[in-house]
């Protein structure tokens, strides 16, 4: 093992970005992880079949921010895949986010017309209002609206996700499910959107690729730093797993929820009509993926996974989204308070909040930028 300046648990996105910006600044860095590949959730792989899986849920690239955007581009190109969602409602599969389109999907003409001409007076064209906004009505017409799209999109889907109901969530996981006011089809509207043209698992490789940096797998933590005690005192040390099991939760665990796929081959060239499909009222899983449609794979046969919402249990599962709520928020302060000067934590578990990848990476540039300013 190489000298090393910075020790950094986790090769996610997160991890994989900071790793990059040190060694690029001349430090050693080794990167840790307790998975059997680096891309940690991001992770993909082209099967048996020539089609791109990814393992862990469907990941599609969005940002507005430039920097982010010069970063990634740097190590992969992107398609121009922008992400579309279908969802099944009342039989009828159509667009979401709710908006002007789907309106007339679902509902006769004669009364999709007066919701539209109420909508425009109502809001700004283009513009997003979150469920539980748009169900401030007073107009009989919009609170029909609003009534339905709460019950068909937002009350069932977001209780399996989240195993509460929408009430009890954060306001900003429930903005994640806005009505849009807009003809846009698109799940995401920011200016750069795509899927890495060799994958995502390629881009991490190619981020992590610097003589500077090397790679440990199959590798936990507290393992490792029980072993090698003068290494961790000796180094800066950037944390993105869960912030509680890194205090080994001497004041309790944080709550997560995981996600479950079933994986099923089929052998036909599609088995929907779109890459994501949303089942908010049907069907005990969320939705389902179809992955050959993010890089347009070629195969006579075709691979989906359903995807079940469940709560996070150690050692059964993955974490995949923290559960912020005023509870959870101060406790994870209460954990936060704990960290000595030469840890820092990012990362969806690391900061316990709900990152896009984009985010993420934002996160871990900012990070990067403090700590280095900091020292200068």
């Amino acid at each position: 093992m190489m000298n090393i300046d910075n020790l950094i648990i986790g090769c996610g996105i997160s991890g994989a970005t900071i790793a990059r910006l040190l060694a690029d600044k001349g430090e050693k860095v080794l990167v840790i992880d307790k998975k059997n590949h680096i891309a940690g959730n991001i992770y993909d792989y082209r099967d048996d079949n020539g089609i791109f899986i990814h393992k862990y849920g469907s990941h599609i690239f969005h940002t507005n921010n430039e920097k982010v955007w010069e970063f990634l581009s740097r190590f992969t190109s992107f398609n121009t895949y922008m992400h579309k969602v279908i969802a099944l409602i009342d039989g009828i599969e159509t667009t979401i986010p709710f908006n002007i389109n789907t309106i007339y999907d679902v509902f006769p003409t004669t009364l999709a017309r007066r919701l539209e001409e109420k909508l425009l007076t109502n809001f700004k064209y283009n513009t997003k209002v979150t469920i539980l906004e748009f169900q401030k009505q007073d107009d009989e017409d919009l609170k029909f609206l609003s009534d339905y799209i709460y019950e068909k999109v937002f009350l069932h889907y977001t209780t399996k996700q989240w195993g509460k109901n929408p009430d009890e969530i954060d306001s900003t996981v429930t903005a994640r499910v806005p009505v849009y006011i807009s003809k846009d089809n698109r799940y995401f509207q920011d200016k750069y959107q795509g899927i890495p043209l060799n994958g995502y698992t390629k881009m991490v490789e190619n981020i992590l690729a610097h003589p500077n940096i090397e790679i440990i797998l199959n590798t936990d933590y507290k393992d490792f730093a029980s072993k090698n005690q003068e290494l961790i005192k000796n180094s800066q040390i950037f944390y993105t797993g869960s912030i509680d099991e890194f205090f080994g939760y001497k004041y309790g665990e944080l709550p997560y929820r995981s996600v479950k796929f079933k994986f099923e081959t089929y052998d036909r060239e599609f088995y929907q009509s779109n890459a994501v499909v949303n089942y908010p009222c049907n069907y005990d899983f969320t939705r389902i993926h179809e992955y050959k449609y993010y890089l347009n794979d070629k195969s006579s046969k075709t691979v989906i996974a359903k995807e079940y919402s469940e709560n996070f249990e150690n050692g059964k599962n993955e974490r995949y989204y923290p559960i912020v709520d005023e509870k959870n928020t101060k406790l994870y302060k209460k954990y936060l308070s704990e960290s000595t000067k030469n840890v820092h934590f990012l990362g969806r578990l690391g900061d316990y909040k709900y990152y896009n990848m984009d985010k993420a990476v934002e996160r871990a540039i900012n990070l990067f930028e403090e700590i280095t300013n900091g020292k200068s």
